[in-house]
């Protein structure tokens, strides 16, 4: 049997991929190397502009709790410097607190409710590639044994056996400062919150805000409590004394690391919360960009395309929104309809936003290390953040809402995630966000011309939904959804462009299909 796609890595933007797939039509199949989903603690939530893609799957709740859109959050954190975002009159960054483990475990659960077959166990030895597809060497419970498929995305983090057996260099720097330690632990009674949240330890005369970055004579210190059973401590250190990698992190080198960047002893106590709860140390800082994201019929997405220093929580933005963006992609290719050069578009619009997230990531690091020059670059870059305009523009860098993806459309929202807008269609009152669940293309009627569009898009309508709605302040006429949440094409209320329409729909999802067009004209 030839399986559509072959996905190497059952972490979060291994399973995104997966779902976004099945979702098109088409069968993947994911492997994984452990023998079971990890309870491992390892990110802690979701930053930026995924949050409203995870709203178009229809997976926000779920994983926040609660119903109806993502709200912006009112502060965030840049380089250990604080964000007053509630001063923005458009805030664009949103955040989410959620352990990793269960964003694998709600991505789980959807993957398998669309059908994916996901086998954990079975590691990726080799594999070889031809015209047809690829043919993967795969070790599982019951030894070795050939998969072959169309396709084969290396899902499988920084070390990806993927992406090396591929011959895709990782050029980038690895660096041996700093030493970042972190873990979730129970604090002890001599440790308090006060009135603002924020975490007062003994013998320190200022309180640590909570879920930041605070940056010290010593390095870096950062306390984030996740409730009365857990808080997440960590810490950076520049400049230390060797550290042995031969042994496992322990909470004494934490709390000896705690003392020397704060000041303050601190004892430390596992957390009692689920899942395995281990200190992890990461010596040194490696930043690597694969040099392509595809390699005839092998593609790399998340961690195996790019690693980067963790600061900020760029990585799932990053990660879940390559898997959006191939998803479609590879789904076309498979089915036939895709245009030329659609597939290769994937490295073509997210290479450079990995290399967005490296400068970005890289200046936190750097904002945040010591010495007095340092310090005296952040006096001034505290002083650049005291403008609204700046303070915007870091958000939106944060947010990954600064993304313009290339289109010949002049419209100010083509290229651009689109807005959750209210609506109202024939069904009732909705959002965007919940018209986008099915993940097909979209074109978004809001100015009433109706039969106009429809007859437009006749040819694609195996392809893309014409969707009549009215919106109280539409920031256009029309609207090209790509299943990704970009927008391909826009024209203002009251503006005739068939002529781009007809192209965007030509460029991004193929020809028309001849039957449909002629039965139209006819």
């Amino acid at each position: 049997m030839t399986n559509d796609v072959i996905i190497a890595g059952a972490g979060p933007n291994g399973l995104m991929l997966a779902g976004e797939l099945a979702l098109a039509g088409v069968r993947p199949v994911v492997l994984d190397r452990l023998p079971e989903r990890s309870l491992e603690q390892k990110a802690n939530g979701l930053v930026g502009q995924v949050i409203q893609l995870l709203d178009h799957r229809g997976l926000y709740e779920p994983l926040s709790g609660r119903p109806g859109a993502p709200e912006p959050v009112p502060a965030f954190v840049f380089g250990a410097f604080p964000l007053p975002l509630r001063q923005l009159d458009a805030n664009p960054l949103h955040a989410l607190l959620v352990p990793q483990h269960r964003i694998e475990e709600v991505l789980g659960e959807w993957v398998r409710e669309l059908g994916v077959t996901v086998r954990h166990g079975c590691e990726v030895r080799t594999f070889t590639q031809d015209d047809a597809g690829v043919t993967v060497e795969v070790h599982g419970p019951d030894g070795m044994e050939r998969l072959r498929a169309r396709y084969l995305v290396g899902a499988d983090g920084g070390r990806s056996t993927v992406r090396k057996l591929a011959g895709i260099g990782f050029p980038g720097h690895t660096s041996s400062d700093p030493v970042a330690r972190i873990a979730h632990v129970l604090l002890p009674d001599d440790v308090r919150v006060d009135e603002t949240g924020a975490v007062v330890l003994p013998g320190c005369p200022t309180p640590f805000r909570p879920f930041t970055h605070t940056r010290t004579e010593h390095g870096v210190f950062v306390v984030s409590p996740f409730g009365p059973d857990a808080t997440m401590v960590a810490t950076m250190e520049w400049g230390g004394d060797p550290v042995d990698e031969s042994q496992p992190a322990t909470l004494d080198e934490l709390r000896a690391s705690v003392r020397r960047v704060t000041g303050a002893d601190v004892a430390l106590a596992p957390a009692r919360t689920p899942g395995t709860h281990v200190v992890r140390r990461q010596v040194g800082q490696n930043t690597r960009l694969a040099e392509h994201y595809r390699r005839g019929r092998v593609l790399l997405v998340g961690d195996a395309a790019h690693v980067h220093a963790a600061t900020g929580g760029p990585g799932l933005n990053l990660g879940l929104q390559d898997a959006a963006n191939l998803g479609w992609k590879l789904a076309a290719e498979l089915q036939g309809w895709a245009p030329p050069g659609l597939l290769d578009s994937y490295e073509r619009e997210r290479h450079p936003i990995g290399e967005r997230v490296f400068m970005h990531s890289q200046a936190q690091m750097a904002l945040m290390s010591p010495g007095p020059a340092v310090t005296a670059l952040r006096t001034l870059f505290g002083e650049l953040l005291s403008h609204e305009d700046n303070l915007a523009r870091i958000a939106a860098l944060m947010a990954g809402s600064d993304i313009r993806y290339d289109t010949d459309c002049p419209h100010p929202l083509a290229g651009r995630f689109v807005p959750d807008l209210p609506l109202v269609t024939a069904t009732g009152p909705t959002r965007l966000a919940e018209a986008a669940r099915g993940a097909r293309p979209l074109l978004l009627d809001l100015d009433g011309r109706g039969a106009e569009l429809t007859d437009l898009a006749a040819g694609w309508k195996d392809r893309v939904d014409v969707v009549p709605a009215s919106c109280p302040e539409p920031p256009a006429g029309a609207l090209l959804l790509r299943p990704d949440g970009y927008v391909a094409w826009a024209a203002e209320p009251g503006e005739d462009d068939p002529e781009g329409l007809v192209r965007a729909l030509r460029t991004w999802f193929g020809e028309p299909d001849a039957l449909s067009t002629f039965a139209q004209r006819n």
